[in-house]
């Protein structure tokens, strides 16, 4: 389930139960980028802000959503995930009907004329990175499982009930890891 093969756009990442490397503890990250040579990028699905976006982007229009947490890399960026793929122009695919980022200023647009609500975008602050190698290297350390992704654990899944959600979507042994208590030092770091 771990190998190399599995890495592409759409796959989600999904921290082994023992991974005690704040903020990476129990999330589910969504690969939005990856190939060998690049590395990888991806946003953490399950670590809400408590700001909205339009407290983060000055100019963008009224909006009822909060931005969520993508990862420690370049916290000063925003990065969107939606749905909108043939709405917002430039967007990048990432797999089951999922895209990345497209046009800022046609979003700003979209968004005011309430083309584009809050169960079809989410916004994150940072992203979560890999140079070339390093995820393969940790996925041979054994940190993540990889799994299929899917909208739902974006825009309908709960976020504290991402992690349980994925672990036991992969089935078999994975169900029972989902039922392994956070330890009381991960719940305090």
């Amino acid at each position: 389930m771990n190998s190399k093969v599995d890495l592409q756009p759409g796959r989600i990442l999904i921290a082994q139960p023992y991974l005690h490397s704040p903020p990476f503890t129990r999330s589910v990250i969504l690969l939005a980028d990856y190939s060998p040579e690049e590395g990888a990028v991806g946003f953490i699905l399950n670590k809400p802000l408590q700001l909205s976006v339009e407290r983060l982007i000055s100019d963008f229009p009224r909006f009822n959503g909060l931005a969520w947490y993508g990862g420690p890399v370049q916290t000063n960026t925003i990065h969107y995930i939606h749905t909108y793929g043939d709405l917002l122009e430039d967007s990048t695919p990432i797999g089951y009907g999922l895209y990345w980022g497209g046009n800022f200023e046609k979003l700003k647009i979209f968004v005011d004329r309430k083309l584009i609500t809050s169960n079809k975008i989410r916004f994150y602050v940072g992203y979560s990175g890999w140079a070339p190698g390093q995820l393969e290297d940790e996925l041979e350390r054994g940190s993540w499982f990889v799994g299929h992704g899917d909208r739902n654990y974006v825009f309908k899944v709960p976020f504290y009930k991402c992690w349980k959600k994925a672990m036991e979507n992969q089935g078999d042994i994975y169900t029972v890891l989902s039922e392994i208590p956070m330890s009381w030092q991960a719940k305090y770091n």
